[in-house]
């Protein structure tokens, strides 16, 4: 999923993890302990923070933006899904609460178990817990899972996950449920059960029914592209108000049944969203610890430069969750669109950047790793491969002399869109690619509107700084969505945003897709990666950690390796809800 960046891994995480003890935060020579700087390193795998809640209070969380989407039929970003899945709404199969690798173990939500395949994995069928209640104590149907993945469908619902698109028998040319149209291949035959039928075999979909397009929305609630606004709850809180922009309460869901529900605890009675603040406002503000912000956790990342103000600090270092991402950062260049349809332009932009400029300006490697391929290192067996040997600094060289094979010796102008929150990043871009005689003017974007702007294929700049994450550990679920041409859409274009089109790659994914030797199959995304590499449609950058200090009151605190490092909803709570404000 993009690495809004949409979209889960740890499973595998194991392969990556430093522990809690200070090992170093990079995999880079002259590491040491620390960041660079001699401060200790900020891994914190596999921990929680604050010890456990007890119920009741209420949790604030500071943001700097809004939601892009918590319509579950269009939220495809790691933290909103997280949010949106754990506290809103039931999806047929979710992630076990828990810290580290254990967080990656799929569990039955909605359904009793993981699905039952037949059919040579080509039909998928699962069956509802009895007792699962809207907040209104209206049950929750099948047919209410199948009228979602429907709506999914929608042209204007974009930018959902999907993966019904990909696999639905019949679901080509399908525009969602208006004017009475359903898909033949999501039956219902009865209230509780629900059969998928696939146009391939594939082993995999039980994972696919952890997104949000497999949760329950009831036809008489929805309201189209409105819905985003006020979500019908089956999870364990329901929306009290939502000034978009400015805050979201929620409030708990009398009809929530917890005997139906091994995952979610739900211990705070509410949760504030204050939305609207500056990002370094939010940093210092969970760094001083002060009155009510005690019981607040943060919503968005550790900004670069705040790292200084806690890595040194014991008692503050005490109170940060830094989880992997398994998630990487890429700068994705339009390759439909001269110069980038010229393969050595692409590779001198590769050649251009340096990425230990990208990392130092990303808060150094305690908050970051070094990609050297596209894939996360999980899914390379726990160290991603380094096939083209080009320096982490770069090679200026290099790079003005593959331009003066492309016919651009004295380079050219272009321009990259980033979010807002990576501006620092995309500096440090600007600055090694005017090296090599590459012009790059910024345009920053709020985070809400970030995948909107950069998704208008048609309107877009010709390169973008953004990233993905595999929604689950396979293969599968990083090089097609980042590579594959057949999904691009002129609006709400997702994860291919290179817009690469090569038909040798999509026939081989088509091969792979295909075996069912699941070794076989994780090697040759392995080679696969390295292929599309070579044509250098994106440059792998950065493995980030999503780092986050939280409140002193906060307790159950751990990132949740499946939701990009964001903090588990499910479970964290407050040591002393009567100290709690909002």
């Amino acid at each position: 999923m993009n690495k809004r960046t949409r979209t889960a891994l740890a499973a595998l995480a194991a392969s990556l993890a430093l522990g809690a003890s200070g090992c170093s935060g990079g995999h880079r020579a002259g590491g040491g302990g620390g960041d660079g700087t001699g401060h200790p390193a900020a891994a914190k795998e596999g921990t929680v923070v604050g010890g456990t809640p007890r119920k009741g209070g209420t949790l604030t969380v500071l943001s700097n933006q809004d939601f892009s989407h918590l319509d579950p039929a269009r939220n495809w970003v790691m933290n909103a899904m997280d949010f949106g899945t754990r506290l809103l709404y039931r999806t047929l199969v979710t992630y076990k609460a828990a810290p580290g690798v254990h967080g990656n173990e799929l569990v039955p939500d909605l359904a009793t178990d993981l699905g039952t395949p037949s059919n040579g994995a080509r039909t998928w069928t699962f069956h509802l817990k009895q007792g699962v209640k809207y907040e209104d104590g209206t049950p929750v149907t099948a047919q209410d899972v199948k009228y979602n993945v429907e709506r999914s469908f929608s042209p204007d619902l974009p930018g959902g996950a999907d993966y019904a698109a990909r696999y639905l028998a019949g679901a080509d040319g399908y525009q969602g449920p208006a004017q009475g149209r359903h898909l033949d291949s999501v039956k219902t035959p009865d209230d509780h059960t629900i059969v998928f039928e696939l146009r391939k075999p594939f082993a995999e979909f039980p994972n696919a029914t952890a997104m949000p397009t497999f949760a329950p929305v009831p036809r008489a609630r929805d309201k189209g592209p409105q819905y985003d606004n006020r979500p019908f709850s089956s999870g364990p809180y329901k929306i009290d108000t939502y000034a978009r922009g400015k805050k979201l309460v929620l409030v708990r869901n009398e009809h929530w049944d917890p005997g139906t529900d091994e995952v979610r605890k739900a211990y705070p009675d509410r949760l504030v969203m204050v939305m609207g603040l500056k990002a370094n406002q939010i940093d210092d503000r969970m760094i001083a610890n002060q009155g009510p912000d005690a019981s607040a956790v943060p919503w968005y990342a550790l900004r670069p430069e705040s790292a200084v103000k806690v890595l040194p600090h014991a008692a503050v270092r005490e109170r940060l969750v830094a989880e992997s991402t398994n998630c990487t950062d890429m700068v994705q260049t339009h390759t439909g669109r001269a110069p980038f349809d010229n393969v050595k332009v692409r590779q001198a932009v590769r050649y251009a950047l340096d990425r230990d400029a990208v990392l130092t300006a990303s808060g150094g490697p305690a908050f970051n790793d070094l990609s050297t391929a596209y894939m996360p290192a999980a899914l390379f067996g726990g160290t991603q491969p380094d096939t083209l040997k080009v320096p982490a600094e770069g090679n200026t060289a290099k790079a003005r002399q593959l331009l003066k094979e492309a016919g651009k010796p004295d380079g050219f102008s272009t321009s990259i869109t980033v979010s807002s929150g990576d501006k620092g990043r995309a500096e440090a871009i600007q600055q090694s690619l005017a090296r090599a005689g590459i012009k790059v003017t910024i345009e920053t974007v709020d985070p809400s509107a970030f995948y909107a702007t950069i998704g208008d294929t048609r309107n877009r700049t010709d390169m973008v700084y953004t990233g993905w994450c595999p929604d689950y550990p396979s293969g599968s679920t990083f090089l097609p969505f980042v590579f594959d041409a057949r999904y691009i859409k002129e609006k709400g274009n997702s994860g291919n945003h290179s817009l690469f089109r090569d038909d040798a790659t999509m026939k081989r994914m088509d091969e792979i897709a295909a075996m069912t030797d699941t070794r076989q199959a994780a090697e040759a995304w392995q080679r696969l990666d390295g292929a599309i590499l070579a044509k250098a449609p994106a440059v792998p950058v950065l493995v980030r950690r999503y780092p986050l200090v939280v409140g002193g009151n906060v307790a159950g605190a751990y990132g949740q390796t499946s939701f990009g490092g964001q903090l588990d909803y499910a479970t964290v709570g407050l040591k002393d809800p009567a100290k709690s404000k909002g």
